[in-house]
């Protein structure tokens, strides 16, 4: 060798750091594959996908074998550029050797290299599957003992190689920065889908439920006339159906049989015929996630369910239409505008908002944070802060949102004026 032309020696130098900035590239391409592209791009028979996870099914083999031969052209980069250091410069080539082939593989066999496959990783990782397979089956023997005495040191350690998979699971948090970051691929209704239904796991039916005090529905102790005038101008299609107390329901009446019993005129309309066409209530605990209640309406063939705390007690209804906006929005017109009854907007940012709204709905429709894991309502939330129902009115600030009470009773703060500062 230390014969061998200085133009020859020149050129398996550079074919050596050309291999480096090979293995370099292909290292971080793979390592650098959106995992779920590579299995969509596998199960529509891309090639090169398919390659590509087969050799990061077991990514120790991989990473050995781009190891070897990364190591193996460095290593013969230093013995042809220690020749020609020594040849053409003698003692003083072989001081200054060093530094050179460092800076020079660090530019065109590390640096450059890798920051082209960790822009492009498709573009790398694919075509150098197509020689990182066969190299993988042509050094197994030697790649097969380097993992051997790694993986053995990785179990000391608690962690089994064997056992990597490239179908790692993503946590909802970090599905939904996933949602978030590729926003400008999904429209912005389908992404706000998303991420609601992501949200669904987090709330439960008491966080949207229509509390028992503004349940509308028949008390079959009422007369005739009284019932029937509730259901003529009812804005709901199911009611739910007691006797004295919203606690002693008897079932869920349907508009729609309804029919089956007024005809004629008033007096053929009994007590007995209402409750016999109502429908058997279905009860849920008021704790219940609203994913795991969404699959429940479904198995149960069910619209409405009627919510009960753990002694048994109503709390209130939830229906499938509550449950679908908190998914795809309101059906209805938007809380946040003027001719809400609920939240009005003021001047200077300041809102109206009555005590009962739901602190969910304020926050959804106003873009706002306020807290969600106490207190369902503005009302429980003021009341909270303050420890009692004011006197007289008050102002208080909560995180970044001012609060002034503007209508109260003996029972709670009817309405509020609310801003974020």
């Amino acid at each position: 060798m230390n014969d061998a032309p200085l133009g020859l020696l020149f050129g398996i130098l550079a074919i050596l750091i050309l291999l480096s900035g090979f293995f370099s590239s292909s290292e971080t391409g793979m390592m650098s594959l959106n995992r779920y592209r590579l299995k969509h791009l596998a199960k529509k028979q891309h090639k090169g996908a398919m390659r590509a996870a087969e050799l990061l099914a077991r990514p120790d083999r991989l990473i050995g074998v781009i190891l070897i031969g990364n190591n193996l052209v460095n290593i013969f980069a230093t013995v042809i550029a220690t020749i020609l250091a020594s040849r053409l410069y003698g003692e003083i080539g072989l001081a200054i050797m060093p530094i050179i082939l460092t800076i020079v593989i660090l530019i065109f066999a590390e640096v450059t290299p890798k920051t082209i496959a960790a822009l492009h990783p498709e573009s790398i990782a694919f075509p150098a599957s197509l020689i990182l397979k066969p190299l993988l089956i042509l050094l197994y023997p030697l790649v097969w003992l380097v993992n051997s005495f790694s993986n053995g040191l990785a179990k000391i350690i608690g962690v089994d190689p064997s056992k990597a998979s490239i179908s790692d699971q993503l946590h909802p948090d970090e599905l939904r920065t996933a949602v978030d970051e590729h926003g400008d691929l999904i429209p912005d209704q389908h992404q706000g889908i998303l991420l609601n239904v992501l949200d669904l796991e987090k709330a439960t039916v008491e966080d949207i439920m229509i509390p028992r005090n503004e349940v509308f529905g028949l008390d079959l102790e009422d007369d005739i006339p009284t019932l029937l005038k509730r259901i003529r101008t009812s804005e709901y299609t199911r009611l739910p159906v007691y006797e004295g107390d919203i606690n002693n329901i008897v079932g869920i009446l349907h508009l729609r049989n309804a029919a089956r019993f007024i005809h004629g005129d008033n007096k053929s309309v009994t007590h007995e015929a209402i409750r016999r066409f109502t429908r058997d209530p279905y009860f849920i605990p008021e704790g219940t996630p609203l994913h795991t209640q969404l699959m429940h309406f479904q198995r149960q063939k069910r619209r409405m369910a009627i919510v009960v705390d753990e002694y048994g007690d109503v709390q209130g209804i939830v229906t499938m239409e509550d449950l679908l906006e908190e998914i795809v929005g309101d059906f209805t017109t938007n809380l946040a505008e003027e001719e809400n009854p609920e939240i009005s907007q003021l001047e200077d940012s300041w809102y109206l908002i009555e005590g009962g709204t739901s602190i969910r709905d304020i926050n959804r429709h106003l873009s706002w944070e306020l807290p969600t894991d106490g207190p369902k309502t503005l009302n429980g939330l003021i009341v909270e802060e303050l420890q009692n129902i004011p006197a007289g009115h008050t102002g208080i600030k909560i995180g970044d949102y001012k609060i002034e009470t503007v209508a109260l009773s003996d029972k709670m703060i009817e309405s509020a004026r609310v801003k974020a500062v």
